[in-house]
């Protein structure tokens, strides 16, 4: 099969722990043929399908720190990567890192029309525009927590004069960027408020604070509607609140519960029949807090502690769905 990659630049990969690299490396080492590209490789011209500009490259062996090349070798080097129509390939995964910004936008626009010209997208790209991914887990109120979404300071004031210890954060955050715990005593609130609305203009989450968080920030992973048997559990250090191992957290893999197991069933059924083929839950004691559906992470950290292969996983899932 011909894979194209819409990531991140190749650059920036950290090869140790990249989830986008151990798909990479699995699809490579099955005889599969990888293509790579960035959504501003992204065109649409008049008369002509949809198109990016790619590099076909093959895997080196060599790890990558995050800052080099040297973990693969591409057949075309910028600005001469080559034209290929997305529905000339087997499969475009879009693994792009959040924020879920403007340009992110437009891409998926991008990929739903190639996906009208045939080419088949995972996620799908109306998906990943339909469950964002703070706000998705609205749609599930049985599994979580108290939560509220609004730009009114006063809505958020009356949140915290009810549940008296808050988490409040931005919707279009990754990696623990911008949270904030407010505590009873409603230390620096009005702050807050003002630097996550920016005066009303911006929309904020609201939670009430979940203790269980000092036992990890659970994530777990749905392939194809199914919960991967192990989840990888962030668990905050020192006096940090966030368990986000972007912002410090100490990642654990452990065994799926039997009540994790059943929401991400309940859930994971209903977003694979939309297109979801990866979907990254976010779990905080029984409390879905997150889920994830842009490029979920955690496949290396499972498999390394673990001995269970998430990358195979998903490609047996990726190639049963092209079959």
């Amino acid at each position: 099969m011909k894979l194209l990659f819409v990531a991140d630049p190749l650059a920036s990969f950290k090869t140790h722990k990249d989830s986008t690299f151990a798909m990479m490396r699995e699809a490579a080492a099955r005889g599969h043929t990888l293509m790579a590209c960035e959504p501003k490789d992204l065109r649409w011209q008049r008369g002509e399908p949809v198109t990016a500009f790619v590099r076909d490259i093959t895997l080196t062996g060599r790890p990558g720190d995050g800052h080099s090349e040297d973990w693969f070798s591409a057949a075309q080097q910028p600005p001469d990567e080559r034209p290929q129509a997305l529905q000339d390939v087997d499969a475009v995964l879009m693994r792009k890192d959040p924020p879920f910004d403007s340009e992110y936008f437009y891409a998926t626009h991008l990929l739903g029309q190639a996906e009208r010209e045939g080419a088949r997208v995972f996620n799908r790209a109306a998906a990943l525009r339909d469950h964002p991914e703070k706000l998705a887990i609205m749609e599930f109120p049985q599994f979580i927590g108290p939560t509220l979404v609004t730009r009114d300071a006063s809505d958020i004031k009356r949140f915290h004069a009810e549940h008296h210890d808050i988490i409040c954060k931005p919707l279009d955050g990754m990696g623990g960027m911008g949270i904030f715990r407010v505590g009873p005593d409603a230390l620096n609130l009005g702050s807050i408020i003002e630097t996550l609305n920016k005066g009303g203009a911006e929309t904020v989450m609201v939670q009430k604070y979940l203790p269980e968080i000092t036992q990890g920030d659970k994530r777990v992973l749905i392939i194809g509607g199914e919960p991967v048997p192990f989840v990888l559990a962030r668990i905050p250090q020192g006096s940090e609140i966030r368990g986000n191992l972007a912002a410090g957290g100490k990642g654990v893999a452990q065994p799926l519960n039997e009540h994790d197991r059943e929401v991400a069933r309940s859930i994971g059924s209903v977003l694979a029949a939309r297109g979801l083929l990866l979907v990254g839950l976010d779990i905080i004691g029984t409390s879905v807090t997150e889920i994830n559906v842009t490029s979920p992470t955690g496949f290396q950290e499972i498999t390394q502690q673990s001995g269970y292969d998430v990358a195979k996983r998903f490609v047996d899932a990726l190639e049963a769905a092209l079959s």
